[in-house]
């Protein structure tokens, strides 16, 4: 095995590790249930030699031992997700040269066509479970492929994004060492296992720090805010659309209720928010509940987290910090050139935390890196002396019109402000004269008059 994330969780064995199902696991359950399936998957094999074995699998502890036992077999992680259509599902099969789909309960029946589409092997995870056999798990050196992730391909089909396990302990130690995780943390997992978000920044630095992790299957604002009163929580991570309906579940809620509610989210340590760009508004309604200013942080796929605003210190609203630990970031214009304080540019970022290559896309991987190393990451933002300001995609979010580079997000952030607007979506629209012309699309609560938002 050798890898230092098993070597920890072998220090923890009698803590908690995660609880899933109304169950709680120790860490010496997961090692011991992960290397049962490590066993199966090997088969006689000494090492997978990172062959891809593909997994469906809800959030829960089966989920995890799953990942760990394809990584102690020596093979390569490739979780899909339950929302994808079954056309996505066997794209990614077929693109990663897979060749096992190990399904989850509830997801055999789904599945089982790709078997002959894919000629793959479609096993449900209960036939692991129940192997008796223990081989001898081959030596996992770091430097070797550990997972594949896909991203979300807006101007073609989704890239395999490879990580190595040096790369996800990079990922995982920077945030641990960044946000202060300690064996006494314990977070509510609500994210979706096949994105960065719910993988690396909670479950795996959970894992890593012997802290606890409990999984959510399915988000229910009312669930997570009975565990919230529970006050186990000392962390909580979630995108800005869950933090919205939470605040949309406190504010139905009656006097009493809603102030016990914000005593309990107050005694949190930290909450996080990221995955998308946080509306102001609701960053100031969720301090007014909870005492909290989220922490904003910008990452992606390819490169983990990037950025983060302090754990102790000032969080300046509609930013996303400084560079975190090792991670080395410049902006530069259209001509690669960097930009000054002030002016926006393309974000470009090097370090130990940057992914090794899109599976079988050498040209793409090629296209994605400057001559000197640096990852395009194709996200504009701002730069002050003191932090960064997302502006969006530079193939989507940045509008060009007269000449200039407006902003949409900064557009949607002035118009939420507006008292009878509920949400809205900025967009450039082609013009011969303009190029471009800024348009929105808006959700009101009541009659609003066109002239008052221009």
């Amino acid at each position: 095995m050798h890898l230092e994330l098993f070597k920890r969780a072998q220090e923890f064995e009698d803590r908690i590790a995660i609880v899933s199902d109304g169950l709680s696991y120790s860490y010496s359950d997961l090692l011991d249930v992960s290397r049962k399936i490590a066993s199966a998957l090997l088969n006689g094999r000494a090492d997978l030699e990172e062959a891809r074995v593909a997994f469906l699998v809800a959030p829960s502890f089966a989920y995890t031992a799953t990942q760990w036992g394809i990584w102690m077999a020596g093979g390569v992680a490739v979780p899909l997700c339950e929302l994808h259509p079954v056309p996505a599902l066997e794209y990614v099969l077929k693109d990663t040269q897979a060749e096992l789909l190990i399904t989850g309960h509830g997801f055999q029946e789904l599945l089982a066509p790709l078997e002959g589409k894919c000629h793959i092997p479609v096993r449900p995870l209960s036939r692991f479970l129940n192997n008796e056999s223990a081989a001898v798990l081959p030596a996992i050196q770091a430097d070797r492929r550990a997972m594949i992730l896909y991203t979300s391909g807006t101007t073609s089909k989704p890239k395999g994004v490879v990580s190595t396990h040096r790369i996800i302990q990079c990922q995982v130690t920077t945030l641990v060492k960044a946000w202060a995780w300690e064996k006494a943390d314990y977070i509510l997992n609500v994210l979706p296992l096949h994105h960065v978000h719910g993988i690396i920044n909670v479950m795996s630095c959970a894992l890593w720090s012997g802290a606890c992790c409990e999984f959510l299957p399915k988000f229910d604002a009312s669930d997570v805010w009975r565990i919230i009163r529970s006050g186990r929580l000392t962390l909580f991570m979630a995108v800005p659309t869950i933090y919205y309906k939470l605040i949309a579940f406190w504010k139905e809620q009656a006097e009493e209720e809603k102030a016990l509610l914000s005593r309990a989210v107050s005694q949190l340590r930290l909450m996080v928010s990221g995955s998308a760009a946080l509306p102001v508004s609701v960053l100031e309604q969720w301090k007014e509940i909870s005492n909290h200013v989220l922490l904003e942080r910008y990452g992606m796929t390819e490169i983990g987290m990037g950025l983060a605003n302090p754990y102790v210190g000032t969080r300046k609203p509609g930013h996303v910090g400084l560079p975190l630990p090792g991670v080395q970031l410049r902006l530069v214009d259209e001509t690669e050139q960097e930009v000054v304080i002030g002016q926006q540019g393309e974000i470009q970022v090097k370090g130990p935390c940057v992914f090794r290559e899109y599976w079988r896309k050498e040209a793409a991987t090629q296209e994605a890196f400057t001559a000197d190393g640096w990852f395009r990451t194709g996200d504009m933002a701002v730069w002050s002396e003191d932090s960064y300001k997302i502006l969006g995609r530079k193939s989507v979010d940045i509008i060009k019109s007269g000449g200039y580079k407006i902003s949409a997000l900064e557009i949607e952030e002035v118009l939420r402000k507006h008292p009878y607007i509920k949400d809205c979506a900025v967009v450039g629209i082609p013009d011969v004269e303009w190029g471009e012309l800024v348009a929105a699309a808006v959700i009101g609560k009541g009659t609003i008059a066109t002239d008052e938002l221009k």
